[in-house]
């Protein structure tokens, strides 16, 4: 057998698995959707069992209908918006029309708001910024709750200045209003999460809008970890509650294909360029002058990520329609209470956050073994039973050393020591695919890594 009629039988073997997997018929079956969810790992003692991804805030599996979906529409991929073929039509159709259901998803008027597509939101915020900063005494307000996407490249382009979180880490609103009174006028943009990648609180970002529009700034908001979650709405109760701009990744709702988008106000966009240039943005360019389109595509430059549009695109219609986000918040607090009242009931473990109040929380819970590195103890999860748990700071190093209660000064201490560990958590992140028996399993394991100790 030749490599090309291989590779054929290999493609084609795989279709068959995709398109002849029974499709789910009610929410029960959930977990039918998604791709791997019985894909055996080894343990480190050499059994084999199926693998239980709680780290769904890093980046979650695809749905099998997403995969589908690109397979079906890469069979006539053609390039997007320069070509006349008949592939090429049929790609670009799908890439602009899909604009909309973008906008559609997250309940933004399309007279007020344009859709960008991205590569995640970290890509996002780099270009949104590269274009809306103009000065390097720009000042943007943040939170100490922030992910380094939404932190790093402020820092880098301007000044920024932060709201504190309270004892148990949720965002203290009457701080950003105070930040905003004492600079008067002179904070250009807001820039919050919309749920937190540590705690899973969910902040209350159409208030925060208000703040802002009151005090001048407008208010850019970080949708990572909330996409997947809850349904979001970029208007408010007013237009003064209204959101300016809206960041998110695919990748965290089950299209991990490369691809997220920028949601903003068209007038505004308009107004600015980021600082990323190439093919596909420009009008005309001359030996001397160059001339750039409007928003959208004068923030996409370059050949852009058709297929991670069309993963997207699907997994908005399942999340959206299929599913629905009433059903996944119901199903993740169940998951919640059962996992924080386990561990609250095990002597040896330190949680971080709010055990009581979860009604404001996503699917994320954070703890410690008492005496053991977080990353040892993410070792054990996946040795003893195969579960994936994250470790460490989650790219929000400030806030998680507030929430274990170690000032600044002593990170640079310990930074300067030889054998530094960085200090950190376990996460445990929800999917809407996710168990009760894969928390048993969690707590119980939980439970024989103290009982060893």
């Amino acid at each position: 057998m030749n490599k090309k009629t291989f590779f054929i039988l290999v493609f084609f073997g795989i279709l068959h698995i995709l398109f002849c997997m029974p499709q789910p018929n009610n929410k029960t079956d959930i977990r039918t959707m998604i791709v791997g969810i019985d894909s055996e790992i080894i343990l480190a003692d050499g059994t084999k069992t199926p693998a239980i991804n709680f780290d769904n805030a890093a980046t979650t599996p695809a749905f099998i209908q997403v995969v589908e979906d690109v397979i079906e529409k890469l069979a006539f991929y053609g390039s997007i918006g320069r070509g006349k073929g008949q592939k090429s039509e049929f790609s670009t159709a799908i890439f602009e029309q899909g604009r909309q259901k973008v906008l559609d998803f997250v309940g933004a008027s399309p007279e007020k708001y344009t859709a960008i597509y991205v590569n995640n939101t970290t890509d996002g915020f780099n270009k949104l910024a590269t274009a809306l900063i103009t000065s390097p005494e720009d000042i943007v307000l943040l939170s100490r709750m922030e992910h380094h996407a939404n932190d790093l490249i402020w820092r880098h382009l301007c000044k920024t200045i932060y709201a504190a979180v309270d004892e148990k880490g949720r965002l203290i609103l009457e701080d950003v209003e105070r930040l905003l009174r004492e600079h008067d006028g002179a904070v250009k943009f807001v820039s919050v999460s919309a749920a937190s990648n540590v705690t899973g609180y969910v902040n209350d970002v159409h208030s925060i809008a208000r703040i802002a529009h009151q005090y001048g700034a407008e208010i850019i908001v970080d949708g990572a970890q909330i996409v997947a979650h809850r349904a979001f709405n970029m208007h408010g109760a007013n237009e003064n509650e209204d959101i300016d701009y809206f960041i998110f990744s695919a990748h965290k709702m089950y299209a991990p294909f490369g691809s997220g988008a920028v949601i903003g106000v068209t007038e505004r966009l308009n107004q600015h360029t980021p600082r990323f240039y190439g093919g596909g943005m420009v009008d005309v360019v001359t030996d001397d002058v160059e001339t750039y389109l409007k928003a959208p595509e004068r923030y996409e430059s370059g050949t852009p990520n058709y297929l991670g549009v069309v993963a997207m695109l699907k997994a908005i219609d399942i999340l959206k329609t299929e599913i629905g986000f009433e059903y996944i918040k119901e199903h993740e607090q169940l998951l919640l209470r059962k996992t924080i009242d386990g561990l609250k009931a095990i002597h040896g473990v330190t949680l971080y956050d709010d055990t009581n109040d979860i009604s404001d929380k996503v699917g994320i819970v954070v703890f410690n073994i008492d005496g053991i590195n977080s990353g040892d103890v993410a070792q054990m999860f996946a040795d003893r039973s195969g579960i994936a748990v994250r470790q460490g700071a989650f790219c929000s190093h400030p806030y998680v050393f507030r929430l274990l209660g170690i000032p600044d000064e002593e990170i640079a201490q310990r930074m300067r020591e030889p054998n530094f560990t960085m200090p950190g958590m376990v996460r445990v992140s929800f999917g809407v695919y996710n168990n009760e028996e894969e928390v048993d399993i969690f707590l119980q394991t939980v439970m024989e890594i103290i009982s060893e100790l």
